[in-house]
């Protein structure tokens, strides 16, 4: 009860926000929590069907494979949809199961808790419904990413389930767009020896993409949809 009342004092001075399950800091850096997925959807549009465009150049046919519900992926799911069929695809995003219904690919939900905030299923029963699943390909999001090390995540709830799938498949593959790069959040969630190709825009700067291949990652670049060369995939 004494928090209890702290923090409701700490609310009335404007101090703190309160959540639900907890509070937050109420000017914290943006780094240390995640924004409702709709509020980022819009953001970067561009460079995200740009990337989203590459990865599919990525997925040979009748591939098992996992999305995560980042807004990357959200683009990705629309052109499996439109463009690709005889995929199984597991995620445990609503959003992504809504984009891929209307397609010729198998679907599997993870169901579990809801989290309302990325709008996908989360909890110990989601874990353990993804660690009875084995994928080719794994397709992540992420909120910060450090080419030496690896991502970054603010969304609790939902980085587990990238950690678990991350560990049972074959290749792991990082849908990053350039305003992620060099950036931490609350925890680290991916080592960059678990990614083995990583797909970004142009924007992202060439240093970043060194980095990449001295690490011994794959790395492809998407340009624009005005530019008229495709982008190569690229070798470390």
């Amino acid at each position: 009860m004494t928090v209890r009342r702290d923090c409701d004092e700490l609310t009335r001075l404007g101090k703190i926000i309160k959540t639900i399950g907890g509070i937050q800091q109420a000017h914290a850096p943006a780094y240390l929590y995640e924004n409702p997925i709709h509020s980022r959807i819009a953001t970067h549009r561009t460079e995200k069907r740009a990337i989203a465009a590459k990865a599919l150049e990525l997925i040979p046919n009748h591939q098992t494979i996992f999305i995560d519900g980042g807004t990357t992926n959200l683009a990705l799911a629309k052109l499996i949809a439109d463009r690709h069929s005889g995929l199984t695809i597991l995620t445990n995003s609503a959003l992504t199961c809504l984009e891929l219904g209307p397609g010729q690919n198998t679907i599997i939900g993870i169901g579990g808790e809801y989290d309302p905030g990325s709008q996908s299923f989360v909890g110990s029963q989601a874990e353990e419904t993804a660690k009875s699943y084995f994928v080719d390909q794994a397709f992540f999001t992420t909120k910060g990413f450090l080419p030496a090390d690896g991502t970054y995540e603010s969304a609790v709830a939902t980085f587990r389930i990238k950690q678990i799938i991350a560990e049972r498949a074959v290749e792991t593959i990082l849908l990053v767009d350039h305003t992620k790069f060099g950036h931490r959040a609350l925890s680290k969630v991916l080592d960059i020896s678990q990614i083995q190709q990583v797909v970004t825009d142009e924007a992202t700067p060439r240093s970043a993409l060194s980095a990449l291949r001295r690490a011994g990652v794959n790395v492809n670049v998407a340009q624009s949809a005005d530019r008229n060369p495709p982008a190569c995939r690229s070798s470390p």
